[in-house]
């Protein structure tokens, strides 16, 4: 039996995003024997994006019931079956999480359709779910939510089998040959013992040097996409010279990431040359215009153009901005998120002060960006960001003196700890860099973390 799921989130990250609907098909291998879907309250807000992606607003899940409201449903359901998913990973990962927030376990065994419909339909441009559904003629009703998404890889599993019986039978489907990468038994061993946790790792070569470090919300996962890596030269040739895997726990994304940018720096192995600066892609920067309006825009990241503050993906850069366009009442054309050669639609609903059509000055306009790009930075106070530790006994902690990363530890999670100097006892210094603040200050602009501040300032 599979149970066939799909779920639409607020974000990328299982550790600092949550599930706002979710649907499972249970198939037999001949149809569809039964169906569920639900939305899920989030308990936070949904960023603009994911609405505009979606169409599922916060009133929408507002009253809907929480995922541990149905947990039990959805594990009696799903547990004991094959888990399908397009992109298995993204939908699987946070499922889990869920469950392990609980204090629970969900570990069924695993089957991606990107990855089967690789190896059954070769040549295709795109294995996007959207592009391979319109290729093999897959009507969708709902892109984008998971009802719809679930049912049309439900459609999409039955071709797949077809395909996979014009060679073998069900009975002789091997899950595990398809859900997996192959890798040979050296470097199966180096995997077995890896945790699906979210930590840093080191590939090593003979004579035991760091070769590569990376971060992962699951090791384990991301060290088999690695060493499946022979797409390309330089991928066969670190894959090769991997002799041992080691790793470090550190439980929270924050503190991998954190922990990943200094050893890179320390370490400066061979294979993370070519590493994107800490995995940031986009950014957002300012430009004037030939008007002299100061306008913010959302880019990719390289070297010859300077950000003010990086995220680790196009939605994050984007939802920031919005943000920025509320609190600072920014025009949304000259921020390069409405396309018109007229006013933009905030200037209609009173929104923007026509700075778009010349109507408000650009001293007036450019005042209130600068305000926005002060923002962006790390607020210039001491303060603790508290996230999850590598066990339910602690808590990992960040500490930032008047604005200035100090490092980080972890705190039992019985101690009440409020003083600077108390935290500070549980820190391992670490240098600040521009990197280290575009991480933290993501992070904190995600406001799933907590912080507490000293000097007087009360908690946040």
């Amino acid at each position: 039996m599979f149970a066939i799921v799909d779920i639409e989130t607020t974000g990328g990250s299982p550790a600092h995003s949550k599930i706002i609907e979710i649907a499972a098909v249970i198939h037999d291998g001949l149809s569809v024997v039964k169906t569920f879907s639900t939305l899920i309250d989030p308990e936070c807000n949904i960023p603009y994006s994911i609405t505009r992606l979606t169409g599922i607003t916060d009133s929408m899940v507002r009253g809907a019931p929480k995922f541990y409201e149905i947990a039990k449903e959805f594990y009696l359901l799903t547990h004991d079956k094959i888990f399908i998913a397009h992109n298995v990973s993204f939908d699987y990962n946070f499922i889990r999480h869920e469950y392990e927030s609980m204090g629970g376990e969900y570990s069924p065994k695993k089957l991606c359709t990107v990855q089967l419909s690789r190896k059954l339909i070769p040549g295709l441009k795109s294995y996007s779910l959207g592009n391979i559904c319109n290729d093999l003629n897959i009507i969708v009703n709902g892109r984008h939510r998971a009802a719809g998404d679930a049912m049309a890889t439900a459609k999409l599993f039955e071709i797949l089998l077809e395909k996979k019986n014009e060679h073998k039978t069900l009975s002789t489907f091997n899950i595990d040959e398809i859900s997996t990468p192959k890798l040979n038994t050296i470097r199966r061993q180096l995997i077995d013992k890896l945790p699906e946790k979210p930590g840093v790792y080191y590939f090593l070569n003979k004579e035991r040097e760091i070769i590569y470090v990376g971060k992962s919300n699951n090791i384990k996962s991301r060290a088999i996409s690695h060493l499946s890596n022979t797409r390309s030269k330089k991928g066969i040739s670190m894959v090769n010279a991997v002799y041992e895997i080691d790793y470090c726990l550190t439980g929270s994304e924050m503190i991998a990431l954190l922990m990943e940018s200094d050893e890179i720096k320390k370490h400066k192995p061979i294979y993370n040359h070519a590493k994107k600066r800490s995995s940031f892609s986009h950014g957002i920067t300012s430009v004037t215009n030939e008007d002299g309006y100061l306008c913010l825009k959302t880019v990719k990241v390289t070297k010859e153009i300077e950000t003010i503050s990086n995220f680790t993906t196009a939605d994050g850069a984007t939802n920031e901005l919005y943000y920025l366009i509320e609190e600072f009442e920014l025009c949304q054309k000259l921020c390069g998120l409405y396309e018109t050669n007229k006013a933009c639609f905030h200037y209609q609903v009173k929104k923007c002060n026509g700075a778009c059509v010349h109507v408000e000055p650009p001293e007036e306009y450019n005042e209130r960006v600068n305000n926005a790009i002060n923002k962006l930075g790390i607020e210039k106070v001491s303060f603790a960001l508290v996230d999850t530790g590598r066990t339910k006994e602690e808590r990992s902690v960040v500490l930032i003196e008047n604005g200035q990363y100090k490092g980080f530890g972890f705190v039992p999670t019985e101690n009440s700890i409020r003083s600077f100097e108390e935290f500070e006892s549980f820190i391992t210094s670490y240098d600040d860099n521009r990197d280290i603040q575009m991480i933290i200050k993501s992070f904190i602009d995600n406001q799933k973390i907590k912080k507490i501040y000293f000097n007087g300032k009360n908690p946040s």
